[in-house]
């Protein structure tokens, strides 16, 4: 059956055909571990895991690439390390903290029910791999040396790339037009972006030794971020590889300049021949943020009371996430959960105790083959759980839990850990709700009501709303932010 996928850089779906069906490679965006990954975090990780899956089953087991990098060259993780291990040297202080929090992104996702990638390359661990990129790009016309406010540079010169823009559909002149910013002088373009920037003895840094015209230049400093990824998809998939995935917020800049990078580096039209994007994420119908109070770790959800006064079982995480289509934003809230988790409870009632090892329903391989239409595959399964319901029909029963364990969504574990704690929709208000009762207290707190402050205060406790005061640190005006009491 034809495999049709959604690309974003033509902005249409086409049917896939890889460039080698015997070795098919795929690249996804990873964490940038300064901390602990966030839900928002956690959808192409599953999204792209489906894929994976679904490649696999298509292509072969052994005929799959999967490449998902970590980002451990950050100015996040420089200030972290500065701060949680003062007494060593910068470089193993970043190694410190990145060790920490990306063992905890594996143990998260693998929570979600999501396979590890075949290669997981660092940043740290391709320096050499983005130098002789970046002097590829000095010697054919794309990049040059120049001295800025923070020190030496190289730059990637856009204007050297008439295709610049295609995958954002960004014209250059718009870009110039919009950016709102002065030039900085030692740019060529306004648009020019880092390969690679000058550290100073406080920063984490790197011998990097660059020719420009004969002379070779010796820079002491660190990547860019998007050299990063051209460099290690290079270095696991080659010059062109078949899809690169990522959430939408990546395509402009990243995955733009990547392909500006890559195509410039080696000579090539297409760095890779399908570009597929997740849609954003939301929680309770506002965006994610610490000032909201709604900011949720993955690590939160499956191992604390902080969203619903519950803790969630993985793989109902990554039901919810998948209930909507990947290109599509996701309100991830509270109730959405609870819907998952109820239906998922039931498809392994009735599917525990039958031969669920089984190959995967054809209709199924079909639904998910037409760009990851799970809403069809649902409807699928909804159909087969009505006929195993009671454990009656074996057939459907035993294909239910094929279908579930194809997806990611059951493996052999005890259905109590699905249901969890009996929370139940109506203890916990929406965000919206606390956060017009905490608006209407900082307001108090600005005109010195202090009694309505203190009775707001003392409702949002009542609630088991935990707050925090605090002053911003520009305008002095009062802050709050706020969590569920755990």
């Amino acid at each position: 059956m034809a495999l049709t996928l959604y690309n974003t850089l033509t902005r249409k779906k086409e049917p896939f055909t890889p460039i080698d069906p015997a070795s098919v490679r795929m690249y996804v965006c990873g964490p940038t571990v300064y901390d602990f990954a966030h839900i928002g975090n956690a959808r192409p990780v599953i999204v792209f895991d489906v894929l994976y899956r679904l490649l696999k089953h298509v292509y072969g087991e052994g005929h799959v690439t999967y490449v998902r990098n970590i980002t451990d060259v950050d100015d996040k993780i420089n200030d972290r390390a500065a701060r949680d291990y003062p007494d060593l040297p910068l470089n193993e202080a970043i190694r410190k903290v990145t060790e920490s929090t990306a063992a905890q992104f594996h143990a998260d996702v693998a929570a979600l029910g999501c396979l590890p990638p075949t290669v997981e390359p660092r940043a740290t661990d391709n320096i050499q791999e983005m130098v002789g990129i970046i002097n590829r790009l000095i010697g054919n016309g794309h990049a040059y040396i120049a001295k800025g406010e923070q020190g030496r540079e190289v730059l990637f010169e856009v204007g050297s790339m008439p295709a610049y823009g295609a995958l954002s559909n960004r014209k250059l002149d718009e870009q110039i037009e919009g950016a709102r910013v002065a030039v900085e002088a030692h740019k060529r373009h306004a648009a020019d972006f880092v390969l690679w920037k000058e550290s100073s003895p406080s920063e984490p840094g790197w011998n990097g030794a660059f020719v420009e015209n004969g002379t070779e230049v010796s820079i002491y400093g660190r990547p860019g971020w998007h050299i990063e990824c051209s460099a290690m998809s290079h270095r696991y998939l080659g010059e062109m590889f078949d899809i690169h995935g990522g959430g939408i917020d990546l395509v402009f800049p990243h995955h733009e300049n990547e392909i500006a990078q890559s195509c410039c580096a080696f000579g090539h039209d297409v760095m890779a021949k399908v570009w597929m994007h997740n849609g954003f994420l939301q929680v309770e119908g506002q965006k994610m943020s610490k000032s909201l109070g709604n900011f949720v770790t993955i690590n939160e959800l499956l191992a604390t009371k902080k969203f619903g006064s519950n803790m969630w079982h993985g793989r109902v995480l990554r039901f919810a996430m998948l209930k909507t289509h990947y290109r599509q934003p996701i309100d991830f809230t509270v109730d959405r959960l609870v819907e998952a988790r109820t239906t998922l409870k039931k498809w392994i009632d009735a599917v525990e105790g039958f031969d669920t090892k089984n190959s995967v329903n054809s209709d199924i391989v079909a639904a998910l083959s037409d760009d990851l239409n799970l809403s069809e595959v649902f409807a699928i399964l909804s159909e087969l759980y009505n006929r195993a319901k009671g454990r009656l029909d074996k057939e459907a029963s035993e294909q239910l839990g094929s279908a579930l364990r194809f997806l990611g969504l059951w493996d052999d574990e005890p259905s109590v850990d699905i249901l969890g704690y009996g929370y139940e929709i109506s203890e916990v208000p929406s965000v919206l709700d606390i956060q017009i009762l905490i608006d209407a207290r900082i307001e108090a707190r600005r005109t010195k009501n202090f009694a309505e402050s203190d009775r707001i205060r003392d409702e949002l406790v009542a609630m088991g709303i935990q707050l925090k005061d605090g002053k911003d640190p520009v305008t002095g005006d009062p802050t709050t932010t706020w969590e569920v009491k755990r």
